[in-house]
């Protein structure tokens, strides 16, 4: 991606804390528009931080955050979603007392636009059929995987910007997990730029255009995603060859 583009979303020298212990350290991180970029990383490498701090629920310690040009270290997460983040938290997190129609409501609460709601509902039933034709069964009975649909779908239903996944191989089948995968590249397609944070490094990369990968709250790697799949260091610690 070009230098000359305005990013997205950047993170500039961002340095965040829990209490007295440091957990990010000066990261540096790029999304451009239109773009999927995957953070990789082990247990406790600052991953789910790194989601946090995007979305404001970690607090910026020292750098600063733009997205879409502004200065958005210092919103609350709810003004960084009218802005265009979504978010498909880890373990899906739906509303599971709730009806697939209502969970997919819940992510359009913000718009008042009932014409473009209507597409964007259309679309996500393209994507994920299954949802439609369970609109009033409730979304606690439903398997992982279509929970993980739901997620994606309530998220796209804000019409994002920027969609920030949280591990959405987690707990699914190797099956699921490679058609969630080519539904987030669709989306992509469309012109979404996605955050991806994963531990299944094969597979993130297989769709990212570029990638970053955490050590101890610091960045060690970060590039193309076809050379940090042949790279050596890559290889030894995310990609299971020793």
């Amino acid at each position: 991606m070009s230098g000359e583009r305005e990013p997205l979303l950047e993170l500039n020298k961002v340095t965040t804390h829990y209490g007295p212990i440091r957990v990010l350290n000066e990261v540096d991180m790029v999304i451009y528009p239109g773009e999927m970029v995957c953070l990789l990383g082990g247990n406790a490498s600052g991953k789910s931080t790194t989601l946090k701090t995007i979305l404001g629920i970690v607090g910026v310690s020292e750098g600063t955050m733009t997205f879409r040009g502004e200065r958005a270290d210092t919103l609350t997460t709810a003004q960084r979603i009218e802005r265009g983040m979504a978010v498909v938290p880890e373990n899906r997190r739906i509303f599971p007392k709730m009806t697939v129609r209502e969970n997919l409501e819940m992510g359009a609460y913000l718009r008042n636009d009932r014409k473009a709601i209507g597409e964007d509902l259309e679309y996500v039933f393209e994507l994920f059929p299954r949802l439609s034709e369970r609109l009033d069964q409730l979304g606690g009975t439903m398997s992982g995987g279509e929970q993980q649909m739901l997620a994606m779908g309530r998220a796209l239903m804000s019409r994002p910007k920027l969609i920030l996944m949280d591990e959405p191989s987690m707990g699914l089948a190797p099956l699921f997990v490679a058609r969630i995968f080519e539904i987030i590249k669709q989306v992509n397609e469309r012109g979404i730029s996605v955050f991806v944070v994963e531990q299944n490094a094969n597979v993130a990369l297989g769709i990212a255009d570029r990638g970053y990968v955490l050590q101890t709250g610091e960045v060690v790697l970060s590039g193309p995603a076809r050379e940090l799949l042949t790279n050596e260091a890559m290889k030894r610690a995310y990609l299971g060859e020793v």
